[in-house]
């Protein structure tokens, strides 16, 4: 099995061109399953769909949540899908295998108030401030996530002609940039970044104090400390952030259709998460144009 899997993958990272936290996810998981096969000495060519749902079982009784589940048993039907066009099976053990139902949670939003408090936290008076600011200015002006955002490069963003090239999944989209992410995003360039940066080479957007690219980890602490200095009692992430855009963008009337494509949604039935957040004005706007509302 080891051999396979490092064929799987070897697959999801040069050809699927998965990002390195999706990947590090499908090893995961499916070290854990092949753990699972050793333990109960059972072969991964010869695995039975009752052989899956008794993994299942085992997972929640380990108290795994639900989603954690459906990830798990998506990742094990992606490798034997592998293995069956690879003809190392004769039939596909997780064929009939339901994952348990995830129950939708609302997302976490910011109002407009809070964002503009939130973005008026960092002060472009030094290097760190002027950063910052253009750091949380774009995140609000794009939606995208926090992974895209440290992995992009400064050639990534066109700054005259207001937007930027999101390449970081095997999906390309070009998101438009407002005035108040430009006007930020040319001050840090212009008298920040170069400052930071201690390699000319170095060619990520957001460097941390190092020059270096800027982590995850750092993201979410910078979001973390400016919250706490807008005093907002919410809980703050980057992706509270990607809400916000979303639900904003729609409350003020935006399509949902182009929504989807500037968050990088490939199911728009993960954009209409964001219906349930519309303006009472847009609903009634409907009632009075539409002829049968």
């Amino acid at each position: 099995m080891e051999r396979q899997l490092k064929n799987f993958f070897d697959f999801l990272e040069n050809e699927r061109k998965l990002s390195a936290n999706t990947l590090e996810s499908y090893r995961r998981d499916l070290r854990q399953f092949s753990d699972f096969l050793d333990e109960n000495n059972i072969n991964y060519t010869k695995v039975k769909e009752d052989n899956i749902k008794d993994y299942i079982i085992a997972l929640q009784k380990q108290g795994k949540k639900a989603s954690s589940i459906s990830r798990c048993i998506a990742s094990i039907r992606s490798f034997y899908q592998y293995i069956l066009k690879k003809k190392k099976i004769k039939e596909d053990p997780t064929a009939n295998i339901q994952a348990p139902k995830i129950e939708k949670r609302t997302p976490s939003v910011l109002t407009a108030k809070e964002v503009e408090l939130l973005l008026n936290q960092p002060k472009p008076v030094d290097l760190k401030g002027i950063r910052d600011k253009a750091m949380l200015e774009f995140a609000y002006a794009t939606g995208m996530r926090v992974t895209e955002i440290i992995s992009l490069n400064v050639e990534d963003v066109h700054l005259k002609e207001a937007y930027v090239t999101c390449a970081h999944s095997n999906k390309q989209r070009n998101i438009p940039l407002g005035k108040m992410a430009i006007k930020a995003l040319e001050d840090y360039l212009q008298n920040a970044r170069d400052i930071l940066i201690k390699d000319e080479n170095e060619k990520a957007l957001f460097v941390n104090v190092n020059g270096t690219r800027l982590t995850r980890q750092g993201f979410w602490k910078i979001i973390k400390y400016y919250k706490e200095q807008a005093h907002i009692t919410k809980d703050i992430t980057p992706h509270v952030l990607r809400h916000s855009f979303a639900t904003h963008l729609l409350q003020n009337g935006a399509d949902l259709k182009a929504i989807q494509t500037m968050l990088g949604h490939s199911d728009i039935s993960s954009t209409q998460i964001y219906m349930q957040f519309q303006d009472e004005s847009i609903r009634n706007i409907y009632k009075k144009a539409h002829p049968r509302a």
